[in-house]
């Protein structure tokens, strides 16, 4: 994915708030061997990549006054009720050297699981992401996690994640935590799940 960008030659709150009514978007720069450089975007190509995960998670080439360089997204700052981005940062980063990333994680097989299709309980998402550490080029647009092994009383960890070659989870605390995990549903919960789904049969015909 490509940002365009040039450098910002005024600076301060003022400045700001007239890019901002160009439909302008102020933003920074930083990291690597250069200084941190202010930087002006067009607005709206922001505003709608924002919008998409892999915008997030993944390593853009920023195209700054015609020169191109690998960077990241790193913060950004919204309008509180206007559909408006207020100020972005981003980090560059070298294609030889190992990048700390958030990559989303897309859960699949849930309704497989036999905590969920023969003990009629629930799957609970303990995290939607996790941090990962890997060269640029290795890193992925997001993590598969496969919940078809759970059953009822299981827990899928973060050692369990199936991980691309060259890629590690990046783990502060050093525990194996908890990915997902199942969620026992009480006995007259189950009860009154089956009732409804036999009175949906049961009306179906006649309707």
């Amino acid at each position: 994915m490509k940002v365009i960008a040039t450098t910002r030659n005024t600076q301060g709150s003022g400045a700001s708030r007239r890019l901002r009514r160009a439909d302008k978007l102020p933003g920074i720069v930083y990291g690597g061997n250069t200084p941190a450089t202010p930087i002006e975007l067009e607005h709206n190509p922001i505003f709608y990549a924002l919008r998409k995960e892999k915008f997030h998670a993944s390593i853009l080439t920023m195209e700054l006054d015609g020169k191109e360089e690998l960077v990241v997204l790193r913060a950004f700052q919204l309008h509180p009720y206007k559909p408006q981005v207020m100020h972005i940062d981003f980090q560059r980063i070298a294609a030889d050297e190992k990048v700390t990333m958030r990559v989303p994680l897309h859960f699949i097989n849930e309704e497989e699981a036999p905590a969920v299709k023969l003990d009629k309980n629930l799957i609970s998402h303990a995290v939607s992401y996790v941090e990962v550490t890997c060269l640029p080029k290795e890193l992925p647009e997001f993590i598969q996690v496969d919940l078809s092994g759970l059953t009822t009383g299981s827990t899928f960890h973060a050692s369990q994640l199936v991980l691309p070659e060259g890629v590690t989870v990046h783990n502060k605390t050093g525990e194996d935590f908890a990915v997902a995990s199942v969620i026992v549903k009480a006995e007259e919960e189950i009860a009154g799940d089956e009732a409804a789904t036999e009175e949906a049969a049961t009306e179906a015909p006649a309707a």
